[in-house]
């Protein structure tokens, strides 16, 4: 079968045949048997005639490499940092972006964990290390990564309030972790976290949505508390004024980064390793709920914005 790659041009996703040269040094090439989606995958607007292969996450064999790359043929990797190229059935990689894969972990499972698992690691390790006891927000509770949050939260023995767009997702984030489920659109988000912290807030919201939810999780927090604002599902956040931060008790807010949390390959694969092993002893479930070809990624991503998929969701070459 040809090698081809999902294009991203003005019209949209379409697939294209591909020749990948063999890898340069420090690179490795990758057959590919199973990519990531996520909400992050594609640009929004593509101008001047660009075109863009997306993706940041797959997992695959190891087909060819290139000097000091540290690899063999026939190792299984997998990667989660890229800025784009995962669309693809084949591609060169740089060595220092791969995770080996241990045997118990399917290359479905990676693509479907690892974007996700290392940014749950960051926000949950990282940006705000959360301590046994500790009651939190988590937004979109019901997605691949609240999922995930929610099963490590609680592991960790964090009280997890998680929020959902609809009454038929409560159960699958109670299900998955979560003590406490809010609809928040139509629930007060705020009253419910003040209520479950004898009036105190909570220290931290994890915010994926953006402005729809900015509001609501800034209300939520007690004084001095954080708000991880890194996602924009609803629109990006405008406009902040810093006044209000000063009112409602010196909060603070982040957008954070992943690559500025895996600076190194030292630390990416130190992180890729604890969450393999939450993974491998069934601390987290992959809920992979959705396949597609990979020839069909345009219908996976007209499913993921529509909401019409829950969990995660991985595309096969």
């Amino acid at each position: 079968m040809t090698d081809y790659a999902i294009v991203r041009g003005p019209d949209g996703l379409a697939p294209e045949p591909i020749e990948v040269s063999a890898p340069g040094p420090g690179e490795v090439r990758i057959r590919q048997n199973a990519v990531g989606l996520s909400f992050g995958d594609v640009p929004p607007h593509l101008s001047g005639g660009l075109s863009v292969v997306p993706g940041s996450s797959a997992a695959g064999v190891v087909e060819a490499v290139g000097r000091r790359a540290g690899f063999v043929v026939g190792e299984r990797v997998a990667y989660a940092t890229l800025p784009s190229g995962a669309y693809a059935s084949v591609r060169n990689v740089p060595a220092d972006a791969l995770v080996r894969l241990p045997d118990a972990v399917s290359d479905e499972t990676a693509a479907a964990v690892l974007g996700k698992g290392l940014l749950a690691w960051a926000l949950l390790r990282q940006v705000y290390p959360v301590r046994a006891g500790e009651t939190v927000v988590f937004h979109v509770a019901a997605g691949g990564l609240g999922l995930l949050a929610g099963q490590w939260l609680s592991h960790l023995g964090v009280r997890a309030i998680g929020t959902v767009g609809s009454a038929d997702k409560v159960r699958l984030a109670v299900d998955n972790g979560y003590d406490e489920v809010v609809l928040y659109r139509t629930d007060d988000l705020a009253a419910r976290a003040h209520d479950l912290t004898e009036g105190a807030g909570v220290p931290v919201v994890y915010d994926p949505v953006g402005a729809a939810t900015f509001t609501m999780s800034l209300n939520a927090l007690r004084p001095r508390g954080l708000l991880a604002s890194f996602g924009s599902i609803s629109g990006p956040v405008t406009a902040l004024e810093l006044g209000l931060l000063a009112s409602s008790g010196s909060l603070y807010v982040t957008r954070p980064r992943l690559a500025d949390y895996l600076p190194d390959a030292t630390t990416l694969r130190a992180a890729a390793t604890e969450l393999f092993d939450l993974v491998t002893t069934g601390v987290i479930r992959p809920n992979l709920r959705q396949r597609f070809d990979l020839a069909d990624a345009g219908k996976a991503r007209e499913a993921l914005e529509s909401r019409a998929t829950v969990g995660a969701t991985v595309l096969v070459p």
